[in-house]
């Protein structure tokens, strides 16, 4: 210790560089652990404690981990080892960095500009309407459309609008595919 270098060797402040996990598609627990450099017990505890972190389980119960899993117990062990994060704090980390990694629009934070705004409103005026539409019962719209479709013979008036609207392919309804 005489050149004054930390005890543990830690690259990007986790137990292994995500390059050094191996390719598999799955891990057991007992090589999570040995890449994470911690006991097996204390990933099962993080997994009682952070909702990311979710390992399948096989049939015969055993934890598989996907390198996705690895990834995040490691990101875990960074919070609470490296960083002193305590384990509340940690979660609302990984909250809040698993919530930015989903695709979402850059509302928040940045100005959105005009031609941007125009299109959301216009997008949620349309989408609107499709829920309303959506919501109201099909005797409602079957009534609405009686003038331009005949029904079938046996007066299901509900469904006419549906086999109709399916029946507009290329094929005729004589063909009798």
């Amino acid at each position: 210790m005489a050149n004054n270098q930390p005890i543990r060797r830690i690259t990007l402040g986790s137990g292994a560089k995500p390059s050094e996990i191996p390719d598999k598609l799955y891990f057991r627990i007992g090589e999570v652990a040995r890449l994470c450099k911690v006991p097996a017990y204390v990933l099962r505890f993080w997994e009682s404690e952070f909702p990311q972190l979710k390992p399948n389980k096989g049939g015969t119960g055993q934890r598989l981990y996907r390198r996705r899993d690895v990834e995040m117990a490691m990101r875990v062990k960074t919070l609470l080892k490296d960083e002193g994060y305590t384990i509340p704090g940690a979660r609302a980390v990984m909250k809040s960095e698993f919530r930015q990694k989903e695709p979402q629009l850059s509302l928040l934070g940045e100005a959105v500009p005009k031609s941007e705004a125009k299109q959301l409103r216009t997008l949620r005026r349309e989408l609107a309407a499709i829920v309303t539409m959506l919501s109201q019962p099909i005797a409602k719209l079957a009534s609405g459309q009686k003038s331009s479709r005949k029904h079938p013979a046996n007066g299901d008036r509900s469904a006419a609008p549906v086999r109709a609207a399916r029946s507009t392919g290329s094929k005729s309804e004589g063909d009798g595919n």
